[in-house]
């Protein structure tokens, strides 16, 4: 099993969100749910100034098995998406955590951040899930 950062809140459905400066959140796919979907060969972004909500389905990824739709873990404006991957969707393959990020919200309440899981709830969330 991956390493899971501690500076990470997830969703059920293995969005994770970082929050950054200026109640800015960072957000990507778990590399639980890379390994999932297996290789990525396309990914369709939110673009920004888009509105998105918290639970609902904002970005696409798709890989040679399936296509996978992203869920918002809060809700805000698009401030930020990550164009490399455009041309480099694998790249959320490679560094899920990292460079593979997807897109950046300013978002509207700290308190959505609340009812995402912990790194340790979701590592226990994925242990449940394979067994």
């Amino acid at each position: 099993m991956s390493d899971i950062p501690g500076d990470l809140k997830f969703q059920k459905s293995h969005e994770w969100a970082r929050v950054e400066d200026a109640g800015q959140v960072r957000v990507g796919i778990s590399d639980h749910a890379q390994e999932l979907l297996g290789d990525l060969v396309y990914v369709e972004l939110p673009k920004v100034g888009d509105r998105i909500e918290a639970g609902t389905a904002c970005a696409v990824v798709e890989s040679v098995k399936a296509a996978s739709d992203i869920y918002a873990p809060v809700s805000g404006e698009v401030v930020a998406i990550n164009e490399s991957l455009a041309d480099k969707p694998e790249t959320i393959n490679e560094d899920a955590y990292g460079d593979g990020w997807l897109f950046v919200v300013k978002g509207d309440n700290a308190d959505e951040l609340d009812a995402l899981l912990g790194p340790d709830d979701y590592a226990e969330l994925i242990e449940n899930e394979e067994h």
